[in-house]
C-alpha cells in the first residue's frame, strides 16, 4: 500500500488538494444552483487526463509559479 508523505506541502500533494476541492465544489453546486456547473467538473476531469498522458498540468504551473516546490526535483 502507498501512503504520501504528509510532513510538508509539497506541489503534487497540493494539486490533488486542488483538484478534490474543485471537483466537489462544482459537484455541489450543480446540486445546488445548476446544473451548468458540471461542465466545470468536466474541465477538471479533462485536464487530469491531459496530465496522465502528456504530463502537462495547468494547476502544477501555477502552483509552481506561486511558490511551491515539487517532492522530487531533477
Amino acid at each position: 500500500m502507498y501512503i504520501a508523505s504528509t510532513d510538508s506541502w509539497y506541489l503534487e500533494r497540493a494539486v490533488f488538494l486542488a483538484a478534490g476541492i474543485f471537483t466537489l465544489a462544482s459537484a455541489l453546486l450543480a446540486w445546488l444552483h445548476s446544473p451548468y456547473w458540471l461542465i466545470f467538473t468536466a474541465f477538471i476531469g479533462a485536464n487530469l487526463i491531459i496530465f496522465g498522458t502528456t504530463g502537462f498540468c495547468l494547476m502544477a504551473n501555477i502552483l509552481y509559479k506561486l511558490g511551491l516546490k515539487p517532492r522530487l526535483q531533477k
